[in-house]
């Protein structure tokens, strides 16, 4: 690479074919480069000309990694143009994907306990859309599988990571928007699972 703006003009295409948040890490292999600062400085570039322009998207750090996204003020218009099936998750699903985020690793029976009903279901789902995964088996009778969230769970709810999950207040005072992102009985579950259970993946 000859000049700084070689360096940024490549870093922006790589942000704007990337299906999925680039790490720094990534970025690196792809500009055989061992320098990080000067990564995250064009990265921060980027970012300030987007904010500058207020065009139609910017660019976010989320799930770990950096991604240009689309300003919300023009999604129907984005709607219109892709017809995209929307992610529907039920009050039920939402509940159980809480109580994942806010309790990870977590078992099965502990997700039933605090919901008082099977999961099994709900959980498979949660799993064929990739919004939770299985990262092994505790050791106690019957082996019961782990959950925890994954990075698209972190892309969907627009999370750097796990430390800006929304507490039980931020919640509530979403009032009854939050059934966007979680229901209502969410700050009732948090207080029973505890911040300190939160584990950064």
């Amino acid at each position: 690479m000859d000049t700084q703006v070689d360096i940024k003009n490549i870093i922006e295409s790589l942000l704007f074919v990337a299906e999925d948040p680039l790490t720094i890490d990534s970025i690196k292999k792809v500009l055989d480069s061992t320098d990080s600062n000067a990564i995250r400085n064009v990265l921060n570039e980027l970012s300030s000309e987007y904010e500058a322009r207020k065009g139609g998207f910017f660019l976010r750090e989320v799930a770990g990694g950096y991604q240009i996204r689309t300003r919300s003020e023009y999604s129907q218009w984005i709607r219109r143009l892709l017809r995209p099936n929307p992610l529907r998750l039920s009050n039920a699903a939402l509940e159980t994907l809480a109580i994942v985020a806010y309790k990870q690793p977590v078992i099965r029976s502990d997700i039933e306990h605090l919901r008082g009903v099977d999961c099994g279901g709900i959980l498979r789902m949660l799993l064929e859309r990739k919004l939770i995964r299985v990262v092994g088996r505790k050791e106690i009778p019957g082996r019961p599988m782990i959950y925890t969230t994954t990075k698209k769970f972190l892309e969907l709810f627009e999370l750097k990571d796990l430390k800006d999950l929304p507490s039980p207040k931020e919640i509530e005072e979403l009032g009854d928007s939050s059934s966007e992102s979680f229901p209502h009985t969410v700050p009732e579950i948090i207080e029973q699972t505890g911040d300190e259970d939160t584990k950064n993946s």
